[in-house]
């Protein structure tokens, strides 16, 4: 359903001026699975990282992947600021238990941030770099294995419908 959505929008008159009018590569839009797993990937690969400008990060891959840009954008957005301290916790949790270190307790507040950054920074990026690499691989796999089998039942309906 999603993929005949995706589709649908992609094929519509006023995008198709928006991209003649502002010169966008037509590939940076394009709603075929390869596309969209891409984005998928390259914005939840992003998202999961604890840093500012996640938007702006996933624009930095644009010349040397090609990708479906609006739904990286997208993905980015699952990390907001009702997600993150979750995210971000469960990360730091994640790579002090991988890396044997006795979790530090948290507290939300600037200067606990400002004062035990040195001691929360490595097991931090450690969670960060499991879960980035490993939940966006599973995204992008998921996402290809769904639309494949998307496109299965819609061939099937329509022999059936012969």
């Amino acid at each position: 359903m999603i993929r005949k959505t995706l589709k649908k929008t992609s094929s519509h008159k006023k995008l198709r001026e928006f991209i003649k009018k502002y010169k966008i590569p037509p590939e940076y839009l394009a709603t075929n699975r390869k596309m969209i797993s891409r984005g998928v990937l390259i914005g939840l690969f992003i998202a999961f990282i604890p840093m500012p400008m996640q938007m702006a990060a996933v624009l930095l891959f644009v010349p040397f992947v090609r990708f479906n840009v609006p739904v990286a954008l997208a993905m980015c957005w699952l990390s907001n600021p009702i997600t993150m301290p979750p995210m971000y916790y469960m990360e730091y949790l994640t790579g002090s238990f991988l890396l044997g270190m006795q979790p530090e307790p948290v507290e939300m507040t600037l200067e606990w941030f400002k004062n035990n950054l040195d001691n929360i920074f490595i097991p931090l990026y450690f969670g960060t770099a499991i879960y980035s690499i490993f939940g966006s691989l599973s995204a992008y796999f998921t996402v290809n294995f769904l639309w494949k089998k998307s496109v299965e039942q819609d061939r099937k309906m329509h022999r059936d419908d012969r």
